[in-house]
């Protein structure tokens, strides 16, 4: 039986462990016992000491503060009023994550519609505030919550996926560091989220 990951997985680099968790699932044990797992199609890296991102917009230097906390902890950044789940990562007094941006539900997709009801199962878990409330996730007990607890987990991919499966993008609804190739997907996947990215990264930037 495969393990969840523990929090030492997350003390390093959050762009290269958010890659590695494509593929992975993202666990969730209700009260009664049950499973709702999804996934992971759509990750975003965010690095605050080289990243333009965390002292600007809705990453600005005040909140990204709220990132440096021990890695492999469960926190949420919220957005536009609706909760993001991100993963701290490196050690504790820096401030990195990774953003857990879309899933393909795999079980207990009913349960799901009930806390999240829509007209096209797609959309269900196709962006980082609808899979928190399909999840019926509460920040207020999953925040300060180690990674591998019971409640709410990630398992590894069964194996990596191969760059040739990957579509690496700028990250989405960012001004600053959005030349920074920072957002994962699995290419073709109908579940990643239908965002734009911030920046056409086969472009120079100075065409944008």
């Amino acid at each position: 039986m495969t393990s969840p990951l523990p929090p030492a997985h997350f003390r390093g680099d959050p762009v290269p462990v958010a890659r590695a968790l494509l593929g992975g699932t993202l666990v969730r044990v209700l009260d009664g016992g049950e499973r709702l797992t999804g996934r992971i199609v759509e990750v975003e890296a965010y690095d605050c000491p080289r990243d333009p991102a965390c002292t600007a917009g809705r990453f600005h230097a005040a909140r990204s503060a709220e990132m440096a906390i021990p890695p492999g902890t469960w926190l949420f950044w919220t957005a536009h009023g609706h909760p993001l789940l991100q993963v701290a990562c490196r050690p504790e007094g820096v401030s990195a994550s990774v953003l857990i941006r879309a899933l393909e539900p795999l079980e207990g997709l009913g349960q799901m519609l009930t806390f999240r009801p829509v007209t096209r199962e797609r959309d269900l878990t196709n962006g980082p505030a609808k899979l928190v409330y399909a999840l019926g996730l509460n920040p207020a007990q999953i925040s300060g919550r180690p990674v591998n607890a019971p409640e709410l987990h990630l398992l590894p991919p069964p194996a990596p996926l191969p760059d040739e499966e990957v579509d690496v993008t700028a990250r989405i609804g960012i001004r600053e560091g959005r030349t920074l190739p920072w957002r994962f997907t699995i290419r073709g996947n109908p579940w990643v989220s239908p965002a734009t990215p911030s920046m056409d990264l086969t472009r120079p930037a100075s065409e944008d």
